[in-house]
């Protein structure tokens, strides 16, 4: 793992498009992974919802997703960036990605540990995702719950529904 001061963790910028699109491209299928149209898209209405790890100037890793109210990740919600409610309780994940030559190298957790914490900063219920099984076992180490398969159809594969449900601290 690299040390704090060979990568950066920040949100993104409408300027970050293309490294944003072509990372995208590199970890999801087209049937899977969104446009660019869609990453522009989503830029302007949240990009307070990307978290970017750069290293040496290089987008290694993202997380990206909305906020809403509503505690399902559904289809609707990767092609239209208006549903976005930042008041909303729930943090949805569209994507976690890390370029295939960075990969193993615990990028990833370290963005996905920084998605929680800004999400418990935020005071919201907690954070939802979907995944192929393949995937389940490695966001269950997060304290992710698998609720079962989900409804999603979104490029025509299985998906599962995982949840992290925000502790009450007292």
């Amino acid at each position: 793992m690299s040390k704090k001061e060979d990568y950066q963790i920040r949100h993104a910028l409408l300027s970050d498009l293309d490294a944003v699109a072509e990372l995208e491209s590199l970890c999801f299928s087209k049937a899977d992974g969104a446009t660019r149209e869609s990453f522009e898209e989503r830029l302007k209405v949240f990009p307070d919802h990307f978290w970017l790890l750069e290293k040496d100037g290089i987008l290694v890793s993202m997380v990206n997703g909305m906020v809403t109210h509503n505690d399902i990740l559904e289809d609707e919600m990767y092609t239209n960036a208006k549903i976005h409610d930042e008041q909303g309780g729930w943090q949805m994940i569209f994507g976690v990605e890390t370029r295939p030559d960075y990969q193993r190298r615990g990028f990833a957790e370290m963005l996905l540990k920084q998605v929680i914490a800004d999400v418990r900063k935020q005071k919201r219920k907690g954070l939802v995702l979907t995944c192929k099984e393949h995937m389940v076992h490695y966001y269950e180490k997060f304290g992710v719950i698998n609720e079962g398969l989900s409804e999603s159809t979104h490029g025509g594969a299985e998906w599962y529904h995982m949840r992290y449900q925000m502790k009450i601290e007292f």
